[in-house]
């Protein structure tokens, strides 16, 4: 698995994969001298998008449910970003948590491919 200093840059039409965070001659691989994001590098660092409908009890009105979607990209199956939102939210918001629901995709991943046995043409 690819480390976070790891990185895909796309820089003046060409791809290649670069690792670690200074080059020679180069101050830092920053997001924003590279044209890549934060959330890409995420992703080719096995993060993907996660997303988690919690359902907490209102300050003011115990007896009555709110819900709230959080989403970042994450790691499966720890999910430290959400671990660290859902101690924010107990640590500083006065609305009780009642339940939370994940959902989690990969957004890069391996092409699937199929063998085939034979071909068929049309026209």
């Amino acid at each position: 698995m690819l480390g976070l200093e790891t990185c895909v840059r796309l820089a003046k039409g060409d791809a290649m994969v670069s690792q670690g965070s200074k080059s020679q001659g180069s101050k830092s691989q920053g997001s924003k001298s590279q044209g890549v994001s934060d959330d890409f590098r995420k992703q080719v660092a096995g993060y993907g998008l996660t997303t988690a409908h919690i359902l907490y009890r209102r300050p003011d009105h115990r007896w009555l449910l709110q819900s709230y979607v959080w989403q970042a990209y994450d790691l499966f199956p720890e999910f430290p970003e959400l671990q660290r939102f859902l101690a924010f939210w107990q640590e500083k918001l006065e609305g009780p948590l009642h339940s939370v629901q994940v959902a989690h995709c990969k957004l890069i991943k391996p092409a699937e491919l199929k063998a085939i046995n034979g071909e068929f043409r049309l026209h």
